[in-house]
């Protein structure tokens, strides 16, 4: 059996029977290369796995278990792997070869985690909301503006392992660009672990600027000629998405503060720099989240006060009109009634000099209601 045959083996095995039986799987079957560039065969979750010595990748390989045990024995380099959606069974033998906690599994595997970091002993765990911005033709009340995924990442001193749910936030470009600076890889697993959450961050700024523009094109429809009548459904669904974006960007304040701060084996000061750096981009994105959604109230607030002139307007002409008519109503209403003694009823002018008070009157309440601004 090949390699592929082995790990998806690794991956099926839970914790019953150990890495003895692993080690004994290991030694019967033939190696394979495990630095597959494309969507590796080594399983249907596992997406790539990669040997690093000194920065740079090792290009032959064997199989999981002995690349695994001779890192550790040599303390020389890293194992990648790379997972995306993987099931219970198909990571109970990974979590075993690696030493996993079982708290930080369970959280890989059933994903909907919020953006946290724990320590186990000497593994650090870390999780990422991924964002990505949906294109659209235009902003609609049920328009998806944010997407949202989940990294989650497993850090020892020998190995990095990454889960990934969702359909965006691929690491392959990511891998790529890494695998081109080996000085910054050549810095062990903090180095990758900086590089993912350098990379979730990024992809936050850039979907906050798209954002703008679409809290910028509601802003400009509001204050229209006509913004009282435009559908405030819009700013209530991107204050929803901006919600969603809030919920991946503010609770990873905490986790980058800690890498950037708390020494510990994995990270190392050198790399607590970086770690800094990418804090600053996170707070910027939070910043400007914060104003978004201000300006998102501010926008609503005047929205709604739009639409209270609109109506007292409407109102005021309402009323004005139904004073106009009120004149004629009431003449006319005195004139109808069936009494033979009333005043000018025989008269042959009468008729012409009630319609011509009528209209003067009339006319004199519209001036008037018009010059004052009701008409």
């Amino acid at each position: 059996m090949s390699m592929a045959g082995n790990l998806r083996k690794v991956t099926s095995l839970g914790r019953v029977g150990g890495l003895r039986k692993v080690a004994r799987l290991a030694r019967r079957r033939p190696r394979v290369d495990l630095s597959h560039p494309a969507r590796s065969p080594l399983g249907s979750s596992v997406v790539n796995c990669v040997t690093y010595r000194e920065g740079v990748r090792v290009p032959g390989g064997s199989d999981l278990v002995d690349t695994v045990e001779k890192v550790r024995k040599s303390r020389d380099g890293f194992v990648w792997l790379g997972l995306h959606e993987p099931t219970d069974q198909e990571f109970a033998g990974i979590a075993e070869l690696f030493d996993l906690h079982p708290l930080a599994v369970e959280d890989a595997v059933e994903a909907h985690q919020r953006p946290k970091l724990e320590r186990y002993g000497d593994t650090l765990f870390a999780v990422f909301k991924t964002v990505c911005y949906v294109e659209h033709e235009q902003l609609t009340a049920t328009s998806e503006v944010v997407n949202t995924g989940e990294i989650m990442v497993f850090v020892g001193e020998e190995f990095v392992i990454t889960v990934r749910h969702g359909m965006h936030g691929s690491l392959g470009p990511l891998r790529e660009e890494l695998e081109s600076d080996s000085r910054q890889l050549a810095k062990g697993p903090a180095a990758v672990l900086h590089a993912i959450a350098d990379h979730v961050v990024d992809d936050y700024l850039h979907v906050t600027d798209q954002v703008q523009a679409d809290i910028d094109q509601v802003e400009t429809d509001v204050f229209a000629e006509n913004g009282a009548r435009a559908d405030p459904g819009r700013i209530y669904q991107m204050k929803r998405e901006l919600l969603e974006l809030k919920r991946a960007v503010a609770p990873l304040a905490g986790p980058l503060d800690d890498l950037a701060t708390r020494p510990s084996r994995v990270v190392g000061p050198e790399i607590q720099a970086y770690f800094r750096d990418v804090l600053d981009h996170l707070m910027r994105a939070k910043e400007q989240i914060a104003s978004f959604d201000e300006l998102l109230n501010s926008i609503l607030q005047a929205h709604l006060a739009q639409v209270t002139v609109a109506q007292n307007e409407d109102m005021r002409k309402i009323t004005a009109w139904a004073a106009v008519i009120a004149v004629p109503t009431m003449v006319c209403g005195v004139y109808g009634m069936n009494f033979d003694h009333m005043p000018e009823l025989h008269w042959r002018f009468g008729y012409p000099l009630v319609i011509g008070v009528i209209s003067v009157a009339c006319l004199v309440l519209y001036r008037g209601f018009r010059r004052n601004g009701w008409l």
